[in-house]
């Protein structure tokens, strides 16, 4: 293990070098890819250096005290050899968090999509509160929201909406939300009482730049419509819409947010560029046998993450088996203890296989 660290420490300060050479900045994707490993491997280096600095001092504390005639100088060194000794077990439990294999899209900005699924207008009901609970949960921490498109539902609520989430740390966030969501509760125009299930799906796309994923012109169809839907007098006057299809995977995106069709253009090429990116990195994990408890973006309609049960006022997420109650406060953006078990136990099926792999 020491040797594998002093190789990381060796690579660190070779990565540092390599950044303060002007001619890695021609390349911008030598700079990201050189500056994303350096930041990735920075906490583990930085303890481990403080760990090696600690171990040094026990040994030589200890030759000291050997060598040491005098009484109160003994105790005094042994007083530091304590303190040092102490320290040692936090840092090593730090360390072997600071190894965790650590996930390249953790600090990505990304596009949240939100899609009623099964149940007609209460699932799209659902998926406006559910997308309103994501975003006051992204402003309270911080984090710059954008909606991006948004389909509104025939009795309220949204049948699809995508915004975007910037700043560092985002999909860091937001990844265990990946997933369909079922909710049970008693609609409001049920005059029986019966609790009805809907669900919706989620995805959460980490952004993907233009060297992430190359959309050649050949592989995209492309075509300009009319705007539909609540939007004033622009709307349906001009062919600013925009439908953009990958040939080779399938994969479309639909933008007419934007007043312009440059503006839907771009919006289209950004999102169809996450889409195919999240596509690849599913597809990456999967031949790695990567074990995950967040899927890249899937929103996979077969896999039910999590049930919001209104009646007994109980939320269960079924990857981690664990319930939590307070449906109106998660539904006002209160998310952070579902999230932050959800952190939790991914840290610990990491360190439980680093544990099988050693």
């Amino acid at each position: 293990m020491k040797f594998n660290l002093d190789t990381l420490v060796t690579e660190f300060k070779n990565l540092e070098i390599e950044l303060s050479d002007p001619e890695i900045f021609k390349d911008q994707k030598k700079v990201k890819e050189v500056s994303r490993r350096k930041k990735s491997i920075t906490e583990a280096v930085e303890l481990y250096l403080e760990y090696k600095s600690l171990s040094e001092s026990v040994e030589e504390n200890k030759t000291m005290l050997w060598e040491e005639s005098d009484a109160e100088m003994k105790d005094l060194i042994k007083m530091e050899i304590s303190e040092a000794e102490g320290k040692i077990p936090e840092l090593e439990e730090k360390l072997k968090m600071a190894l965790l294999p650590k996930d390249p899209n953790d600090d990505k900005n990304i596009m949240v999509e939100v899609r009623a699924g099964t149940g007609g207008d209460e699932a799209a009901l659902f998926a406006g509160e559910l997308s309103r609970s994501y975003i006051l949960f992204a402003e309270e921490e911080w984090y710059k929201v954008e909606v991006t498109e948004k389909t509104d539902g025939e009795a309220g609520g949204v049948r699809e909406i995508i915004f975007e989430v910037k700043w560092e740390g985002a999909y860091s966030r937001f990844k265990y939300e990946s997933g369909v969501h079922r909710v049970q509760r008693i609609p409001e125009t049920e005059n029986k009482g019966r609790v009805h299930t809907s669900a919706i799906t989620v995805a959460v796309l980490p952004e993907a730049e233009e060297f992430d994923v190359e959309l050649k012109d050949e592989d995209l169809e492309i075509k300009a419509t009319k705007s539909s839907g609540a939007g004033g007098q622009h709307v349906n006057t001009t062919d600013s819409a925009i439908h953009m299809t990958h040939i080779p995977t399938g994969i479309s995106v639909f933008c007419q947010d934007g007043r312009s069709q440059h503006k839907n253009k771009d919006k289209a090429y950004q999102i169809l560029r996450a889409k195919i990116y999240a596509v690849e990195e599913e597809k990456r994990a999967k031949e790695l046998g990567e074990e995950r408890l967040a899927q890249v973006g899937s929103g996979d309609r077969s896999e039910k993450i999590r049930t919001y049960n209104y009646p007994q006022d109980r939320i269960t997420d079924h990857r981690i088996g664990q319930n939590f109650s307070g449906i109106p406060q998660v539904m006002w953006g209160r998310l952070g203890p579902i999230i932050d078990a959800c952190a939790v136990t991914d840290q610990q099926m990491k360190l439980e296989k680093a544990g099988k792999g050693r």
